[in-house]
């Protein structure tokens, strides 16, 4: 069932459409497969060129028993402060870095944001997180950097002391977004440099030619939305100050 996990013999009938030459989508409707499955099962064992059924069915056992002696993380640390219920908390801030990572964030920079974003002062140091996470400095440490690179967080100095704290702000969506345009901008540019060389009228310069296109109205549309955002923030600031 595709359900059910693959099986030995499922395996070698994998390693025998690929050998043939088969799609993904076809081994698995021979299997009763979604071809999906079959893809992930490629890709971590090997892709089309070197996938085995034997190493393959062995890698799975080592990666199963591994899975059985590994201990669950253990839970982040929930916030009281404002008489909040810490589980309710917990449940907040696990939901949120759930979401992030369907979103395709890494799971561990989407723990240590979520753990972030929920905080009233929006700042943690190193020490806050290995405590609330329940996991190692240097987790924290390319983790912060990993964010940091996005723009989804900034380092700002303890005064009077030498510790960092991790911060995260109203600004933090603004920051991503801008890190968006500028990336789209080099991949624009980029494309269209393809586009030249290969041809535009090629498949290939074709190709690119789109790429640039589409890359360049959605910037387009971004910088109306930062406009019309940074009109808002300034109608909240006047009023706050009348």
């Amino acid at each position: 069932m595709p359900g059910d996990r693959l099986t030995d013999e499922d395996r070698q009938h994998i390693a025998a459409g690929l050998a043939e030459g088969l799609g993904f989508t076809e081994i698995g409707r021979r299997l009763g497969r979604p071809g999906s499955t079959i893809m992930r099962e490629v890709a971590r064992n090997g892709g089309p060129d070197d996938y085995r059924a034997q190493r393959a069915q062995e890698a799975t056992r080592q990666r199963a028993r591994r899975h059985r002696q590994a201990k669950p993380p253990a839970p982040p640390v929930g916030d009281s402060s404002h008489g909040r219920d810490p589980q309710a908390v917990q449940n907040v801030t696990e939901s949120f870095a759930a979401l992030l990572e369907q979103q395709g964030m890494p799971r561990m920079a989407a723990r240590v944001l979520a753990c972030l974003y929920v905080t009233d002062s929006g700042n943690l140091t190193a020490a806050d997180l290995v405590q609330r996470l329940h996991v190692s400095p240097a987790s924290i440490s390319q983790t912060v950097a990993f964010l940091e690179h996005q723009g989804l967080l900034k380092r700002e100095r303890t005064p009077g002391g030498r510790r960092e704290r991790y911060v995260v702000d109203d600004e933090l969506w603004v920051r991503s977004t801008l890190a968006a345009l500028r990336m789209n901008d080099t991949l624009a540019a980029a494309s269209q440099r393809a586009a030249e060389v290969l041809g535009a009228a090629t498949p290939a310069g074709a190709r690119f030619s789109s790429s640039a296109e589409f890359l360049l109205l959605v910037n387009a549309g971004l910088g109306q939305v930062m406009e019309q955002w940074q009109q808002n923030q300034a109608g909240r600031n006047a009023g706050r100050r009348s």
